[in-house]
């Protein structure tokens, strides 16, 4: 086998693209990451520079994994904030890494893409082992793989990755027939809270559509864009994506990109931008140019959850962070990313860390699941 770097996913042709075995997943398709990289949310400047690592058999494509070389930690999640200094303490460069992620996109996913009819288990072992290598030859601090799903999580372990935990909140859908159906489970004081909310926004007189990526204009996604941008500086933050990104993959992916959209009679004034494959809805970015009670929540989780009841999705995951979704019926989850460190010292003193936080991270998620809103059961 031929290990091969791509400086940008659209090296790769869409129809080897395809045979990769990624469930369809947005984030982890050619349209996602490679409409990000031209446009540049994800280029050189921003810090993640392409280096898709390929598996090739003569001309066949066997495996992918998606690769960034980074300098800096903006806007990948690995909440790695206080190691850059201790590698300085130490008197070593943490900077450059090597990252398999989504930029901007903490959603757990596939990230060892195996050519279908292949034997996975020996390509997913050998696209580990060529990115261990990739990382010795270029130098790299340390080899960070993701969010990943929970088939390669027990294989990155066995490959002497260190296997860090997370939490998320996410929505699962048990087979409700519509919301009422869902809010049932709610205890009473819980249900008449989520009722209150999505009352005053029904009784404000703004209009909710959906639209999927193929359903909105170029001009439609500047007013979009607008608001996702001015509500990320309103708290202090960067948005990442420019309206490019947003009219290119809209039209790339179509039906896999969801918008929840409030109008004002025909302004559009709050929107909530959402992703999806067959079995699941990923909530990603919200903006509003009105500040009014109860309409994050309706256009962030409960038109989420109406879509996903409505189309037979089985999961809805919001995005990262947010103990208020508890309440709204998004229940803890474990999420796992796997890091191999170079340095031995650094990466003794990053293991024992781990470990310590690890127990904490089994706290919170036990702490969290008792306040979630249901009825007990027997």
């Amino acid at each position: 086998m031929e290990i091969v770097l791509h400086g940008a996913a659209t090296d790769i042709p869409e129809t080897d693209w395809k045979l990769l075995d990624h469930a369809d997943d947005p984030f982890a398709s050619r349209a996602f990451l490679g409409t990000a990289e031209r446009v540049g949310a994800s280029g050189t400047a921003m810090g993640w520079q392409a280096q898709h690592l390929a598996l090739y058999e003569g001309d066949l494509l066997l495996g992918l994994l998606p690769l960034y070389l980074r300098t800096h930690s903006f806007g990948d999640f690995s909440r790695d904030w206080n190691w850059p200094s201790a590698w300085q303490r130490a008197g070593l460069d943490y900077y450059p890494k090597l990252v398999s992620g989504i930029p901007y996109t903490p959603s757990p996913g596939p990230r060892l893409l195996v050519r279908r009819g292949l034997e996975r288990e020996a390509v997913a072992t050998a696209l580990i082992e060529a990115a261990l290598e990739v990382t010795r030859q270029l130098g790299a601090s340390s080899w960070q793989c993701l969010f990943v799903e929970e088939e390669d999580r027990a294989r990155l372990a066995a490959a002497g990755l260190l296997m860090r935990r997370g939490v998320q909140f996410h929505w699962f859908n048990r087979g409700y027939r519509d919301f009422d159906d869902f809010l049932a489970g709610f205890t009473a004081d819980k249900r008449k809270k989520l009722k209150r909310e999505r009352r005053s926004v029904r009784e404000s007189g703004l209009r909710l559509e959906t639209r999927h990526g193929d359903e909105i204009d170029a001009s439609l996604w500047h007013i979009i864009h607008r608001q996702y941008r001015d509500t990320f500086a309103r708290y202090g933050n960067h948005p990442a994506f420019p309206v490019e990104f947003f009219i290119e993959a809209g039209a790339l992916l179509a039906r896999r990109l969801v918008v929840f959209i409030a109008f004002q009679e025909e302004t559009p004034v709050a929107s909530a931008i959402c992703y999806r494959d067959a079995r699941t809805l990923y909530g990603r970015h919200w903006g509003a140019a009105i500040d009014m009670p109860g309409l994050h929540f309706e256009l962030c989780y409960y038109q989420g959850i109406e879509y996903c009841i409505r189309h037979g999705l089985q999961a809805f995951e919001p995005g990262a962070q947010g103990e208020h979704k508890l309440s709204r019926g998004f229940e803890p989850v474990p999420t796992w990313s796997a890091f191999w460190i170079a340095h031995p010292g650094m990466r003794r003193a990053v293991a024992d860390f781990i470990v310590r936080e690890d127990s904490a991270m089994q706290d919170y998620e036990a702490e969290t699941a008792t306040h979630l809103p249901f009825k007990a059961t027997d």
